[in-house]
């Protein structure tokens, strides 16, 4: 019985440390309605000083076409880095696009930065259309550009 109850603690111990270092968030952007082919956006995580820290998620099946969002392109290059998140098919005009991503706790509250980038082909790109801190409330703001809204969940 001992050897369990210190099998327990000790895995306890070393799965609860994880956990606390990284918090789910949910991010939702809602596109304003139009007609035409579908929205590429670039949701990523900027540092306090507005370098690039991570990319959450990539809208836009045409990796081709990923580098019509001149903003996030050249903050992952400045960064010497390559494209980290997830993609996924484009985003129609009115639709919504909600993803969920772990966010290391270190970076809320500390001036870190959702922010989405769109662009559509022919249609040219928004760099910064919509951005958000992290923050432990969460928060919400208007786009610029395509996006309606960006809100983000904790």
């Amino acid at each position: 019985m001992k050897t369990l109850a210190a099998a327990l603690m000790l895995s306890t111990a070393l799965v609860v440390p994880g956990v606390a270092l990284a918090k789910t968030v949910q991010v939702t952007a809602t596109i304003v309605p139009y007609y035409g082919p579908g929205t590429y956006m670039a949701i990523y995580v900027t540092k306090p000083d507005g370098s690039y820290q991570t990319t959450l998620w990539v809208a836009g099946s045409r990796q081709r076409y990923y580098g019509h969002m001149s903003g996030w392109a050249r903050l992952i290059t400045s960064a010497g880095g390559s494209i980290n998140g997830i993609t996924g098919a484009s985003v129609g005009g009115g639709q919504s696009l909600t993803i969920n991503a772990n966010i290391a706790d270190a970076m809320i509250d500390a001036g870190y930065k959702i922010v989405v980038e769109t662009a559509i082909e022919g249609w040219g790109d928004m760099p910064n259309d919509a951005s958000v801190p992290i923050q432990s409330s969460g928060a919400s703001a208007a786009g610029q550009g395509l996006i309606k809204t960006l809100t983000v969940k904790m």
